[in-house]
C-alpha cells in the first residue's frame, strides 16, 4: 500500500504522484491539517476556505472512483509515524513543493523519516521549478521540456482500502487560523479551476494584455485563475498547454479566412510568457530560501530601518493614506483577496518609497489578503518592488497618475472609497487640491470626510530615489547585483563564455 500526501496540488487531473501510486497497488490519498503551517503569520481564514472546498470536491471525485480522502490534524512526520504504525505502507508519493521555511523544514523531516522506517519518499516536481539548479543557463529550455511532458489524466478507479480513520474537514478555528473569510473570495475546486481557464481562453482573454494593467477591467480581462495555480486546483502544465491549443486554434481559424479578433494572438501570447516568467520567480526562492526574510542584495541591508513606523503602516492598511488610488486598492484587497498586477506593484511601491517601510511586515499583511499567496512569487516581487534586489529598475510609482492613467473617471475608486464618490474627475487623483468650497458642495472635505496625504508624493520621491542610488553606486552593491544576476538572472540561451589563457 502506499500514501499519496496531498499538499499545495488539490486536484486529480495531471496529478504524477497519485497516477504513479495507483499504477502500483492500493493507495490511500491523505491531506494533513499541519497547525504549525496554518498558524504560520502568512495564512488565514480565506486560504483555509480555500482549501476546504477544494478537499471536499476532492473527496466526492474519489468516491466515485472508488478512493476516499483520509485527512489527519498533526504534524508531518508525526502522522505519518502514526499511520504507520496503524497499518505500514511502502512509500509516500507527493510533489515538490517551493514554499516557505516552513514547509522546506517539514519536508526535509518527512524525508529523513522515510529513510529511517525503509518507505520510499518519491516526490515529482509539479511544474517548471528545478531543485538543485547548478545554473540558470538552459533553464528555459528545462521549463519547456517540463511543460512538453504528457498530461497525465485522473485515473478512472482507485484501489483504497479502507484502514485509517479519517478526522474529516477541519475549521479554522479549530486550527487557529486568524480572520475571516473575504465576502468576495473566488470560488475553489477543481472543476471551478477548469471553467475559469475555459472561459478565460474562449471570451475573457481577449484583450487581457491591456486589461492586466487596469483596476477596472482586470477584474475580468485577468485570467484570475493565480489561486488555482497557487493551490493547485488545476496544474501549470494544464493551463500552459490548453493556452497554446487554442492559440493554435485561433491562427488555423485566421488563415483560413475566419473572422478573429487580432487582440487574441498578443493577449494569449502574453499570458503564455506569464506562465513562464510564474515559475521564473519560484525559482529565486528554490534556489536562494533566504529572500523569505533577508534582502536578496545585502548591500541593503540597514539601508531601512525594520521597525517601521506604526501610525503610517495602519493607515496603509486601512486604505487611509489620502491617495484614492493606493485606498481603493488596499480595500479592494482586504475585502475579494485580489488585486491585477500593475496595482500590486504600486501598493508595494508605495509603502516602500513613500512610506520607506521595510518590506518584510507589509509582505506578511499582504501574504494573509493575497488568496493567491505564493511565497516564491509574493517575496521575489515584494523585493524587486523595493528595491532590495540590486538589479531591476527602481520604479516609483506616483498615484496620481495611476489614477488619470488606469481609473479616469474613477469607476474602481468610487467602488472602495465611497467617501469620494461626489468629487469631480478632475480632482479625484488628487481630491486635496480641491477648493475648499468645492469640498464642501461635494461633501468630502479633506482631514475631515477623507484624510490628507499622508507624504508628500514629491518630497517622498526624490527622498527615495536619493537613498536607493547612494547605495546603488557603492562598490558592495555593484557586486552583489553581479552575483544576483548570474544566480538569478533571466536568460534564455546560455551565456557564451570567454576562453582562459
Amino acid at each position: 500500500m502506499r500514501l499519496v500526501c496531498l499538499k499545495r496540488d488539490l486536484r486529480l487531473d495531471d496529478h504524477r504522484p497519485l497516477v504513479d501510486a495507483v499504477a502500483r497497488g492500493p493507495v490511500v490519498v491523505v491531506y494533513v491539517y499541519e497547525p504549525s503551517l496554518w498558524a504560520d503569520t502568512e495564512l488565514d481564514a480565506s486560504h483555509h476556505h480555500f482549501v476546504d472546498v477544494a478537499l471536499r470536491e476532492l473527496d466526492r471525485a474519489l468516491r466515485e472512483r472508488g478512493g476516499r480522502l483520509v485527512t489527519r490534524v498533526g504534524e508531518l512526520p508525526d502522522v505519518f509515524a502514526t499511520m504507520y504504525r496503524e497499518h505500514p505502507f511502502e512509500a509516500v508519493h507527493a510533489h515538490e513543493e517551493t514554499g516557505g521555511a516552513v514547509t522546506y523544514a517539514r519536508d526535509i523531516r518527512v524525508a529523513e523519516w522515510c529513510r529511517e522506517a525503509g518507505v520510499a519518499f518519491v516526490e515529482v516536481p509539479p511544474a517548471g521549478v528545478v531543485r538543485r539548479l547548478g545554473d540558470r543557463d538552459g533553464w528555459a529550455a528545462k521549463w519547456e521540456a517540463r511543460m512538453a511532458r504528457p498530461i497525465t489524466p485522473a485515473p478512472d478507479r482507485i484501489d483504497a482500502p479502507d484502514v485509517y480513520a479519517s478526522d474529516g474537514f477541519v475549521d479554522a478555528a479549530t486550527l487557529g487560523v486568524p480572520g475571516t473569510v473575504r465576502s468576495g473570495i473566488v470560488a475553489s475546486g477543481e472543476a471551478e479551476a477548469h471553467r475559469v481557464l475555459r472561459s478565460f481562453l474562449d471570451e475573457r482573454g481577449v484583450n487581457y494584455r491591456a486589461d492586466m494593467s487596469t483596476p477596472v477591467a482586470g477584474w475580468t480581462g485577468c485570467s484570475r485563475l493565480a489561486p488555482h495555480l497557487a493551490w493547485g486546483t488545476i496544474s501549470t502544465r494544464r493551463v500552459v498547454r490548453e493556452t497554446r491549443a487554442q492559440l493554435e486554434r485561433l491562427r488555423e481559424a485566421r488563415d483560413a479566412g475566419e473572422d478573429v479578433d487580432k487582440r487574441w494572438f498578443g493577449s494569449l501570447s502574453s499570458f503564455d510568457a506569464r506562465l513562464h516568467w510564474r515559475c521564473h520567480f519560484m525559482q529565486k526562492l528554490e534556489d536562494e530560501p533566504r529572500l523569505e526574510f533577508e534582502n536578496l542584495s545585502r548591500a541593503y541591508d540597514g539601508m531601512r530601518d525594520e521597525t517601521i513606523d506604526r501610525e503610517r503602516f495602519d493607515a496603509w492598511c486601512a486604505g487611509q493614506t489620502g491617495y484614492p488610488m493606493v485606498d481603493a486598492c488596499m480595500r479592494a484587497v482586504e475585502a475579494t483577496g485580489w488585486l491585477n498586477f500593475r496595482m500590486r506593484a504600486m501598493i508595494v511601491s508605495f509603502a516602500s518609497y513613500h512610506l520607506w517601510m521595510h518590506w518584510r511586515e507589509p509582505a506578511l499583511w499582504l501574504g494573509r489578503r493575497f488568496t493567491d499567496f505564493e511565497p516564491g512569487i509574493h517575496y521575489a516581487q515584494f523585493q524587486m518592488q523595493s528595491g532590495t534586489t540590486g538589479i531591476n529598475t527602481v520604479r516609483v510609482y506616483s498615484p496620481a497618475k495611476q489614477v488619470r492613467d488606469q481609473d479616469p473617471t474613477g469607476v474602481f475608486i468610487r467602488r472602495w472609497v465611497p467617501e469620494l464618490e461626489g468629487v469631480p474627475d478632475e480632482y479625484l487623483p488628487e481630491p486635496h487640491t480641491m477648493p475648499a468650497l468645492t469640498q464642501q458642495m461635494v461633501g468630502c472635505v479633506i482631514g475631515r470626510d477623507y484624510p490628507a496625504p499622508i507624504v508628500d508624493h514629491r518630497r517622498a520621491y526624490h527622498a527615495a530615489r536619493e537613498r536607493i542610488f547612494a547605495v546603488r553606486k557603492t562598490d558592495a552593491a555593484r557586486a552583489e547585483a553581479a552575483r544576483i544576476v548570474e544566480k538569478h538572472g533571466s536568460r534564455k540561451r546560455p551565456r557564451t563564455r570567454r576562453r582562459q589563457g
